[in-house]
């Protein structure tokens, strides 16, 4: 605000210059902030894929199926761990395709798994996989009860 003493007193008067700066100020925010050009495209989002179903493994497959009470099984034909190489080295002596699956019980150790993960490794097998059965529980943690109860 300016003040003058005058003849007739007092004239009181307000300094509109720093509003005018701070208005200018804005509008020229606003102006950069707004997008200069609008399309009239929509932005169009790609869907996700649908998910495939669930397949079961190609009858063509190796699968070897491990039980917790170390039952061996090559494609529902029981095999002994000792005869387990030979009749890797047999099944994949013929076969471009030499990838295999393991499925195990969740509660089988891990040095079991490993032991016919080496076997088949050294009987020329390229990729395995590892598949859990279906339905099976995961042994309990210790110092857990194994009947679900109780917390």
């Amino acid at each position: 605000m300016a003040m003058t003493f005058g003849k007739k007193g007092f004239n009181a008067e307000i300094n509109i210059t720093p509003y005018i700066d701070i208005l200018l100020v804005l509008l020229i925010i606003f102006m950069v902030s707004s997008p200069l050009k609008k399309y009239d495209q929509e932005v169009r989002v790609p869907k996700p894929a649908p998910e495939p179903p669930m397949k079961a493994v190609k009858n063509d497959s190796v699968v070897i199926d491990v039980d917790l009470n170390h039952d061996i099984r090559i494609n529902t034909r029981p095999v002994a761990l000792e005869e387990l190489q030979p009749t890797l080295i047999a099944v994949f002596s013929g076969r471009a395709d030499k990838n295999m699956f393991i499925r195990g019980d969740p509660g089988l150790a891990y040095g079991y798994v490993f032991q016919i993960l080496d076997i088949a490794k050294r009987s020329g097998v390229g990729d395995i996989a590892l598949l859990g059965k279906q339905g099976a529980q995961p042994p309990p943690e210790p110092g857990k009860p194994s009947n679900g109860g109780g917390n």
